[in-house]
């Protein structure tokens, strides 16, 4: 006999069980690495870590990151890490993650995770559902985010 497959759907009908309602998850980025964490962030934003995740649907869950101003970067990157961007004009602009830090910090993790994510409109979507905060409040309460742990390797078991 064969089982019918489960496909999330994009614009489901009033009371049909294939509604997804995304969860709010609330982050620490204090001392975490901007890699690490970026992945662990995308992966949840684009639903991978769910049973359901269905690729052409955004069924990924909120995130949001507090202390985005304490993260930390391996290395020298502070002072050999650029970012790049044209503006119309001949020529690009270059800034070190340090400048940029200092500047908006939250920009540093948010270009992480964009880079992550589908480049597409589904990606623009996923997007909006990160939300990042440089101190320890955010305006989120309301939907009563959960605490979530990433960012942070997992340990390597050998049996």
């Amino acid at each position: 006999m064969y089982t019918k497959t489960f496909m999330v759907k994009s614009k489901p009908k009033a009371g049909e069980p294939n509604a997804i309602q995304p969860n709010w998850w609330v982050v620490d980025a204090e001392d975490k690495i901007v890699g690490r964490l970026a992945r662990d962030i995308a992966v949840v934003l684009m639903g991978k870590d769910k049973p359901l995740y269905t690729p052409n649907v955004d069924c990924g869950d909120c995130v949001v990151v507090l202390n985005v101003d304490k993260i930390a970067f391996t290395g020298k990157k502070w002072e050999q890490k650029e970012y790049r961007w044209y503006t119309g004009y001949p020529g690009q602009r270059v800034e070190k993650a340090g400048k940029r830090f200092e500047r908006r910090p939250e920009l540093i993790l948010y270009d992480a995770v964009r880079r992550m994510l589908p480049k597409s409109k589904l990606g623009v979507k996923m997007l909006d559902k990160l939300k990042l905060y440089s101190g320890t409040e955010h305006p989120h309460q309301a939907q009563q985010p959960q605490p979530r742990e990433m960012g942070v390797r997992k340990a390597n078991v050998s049996a």
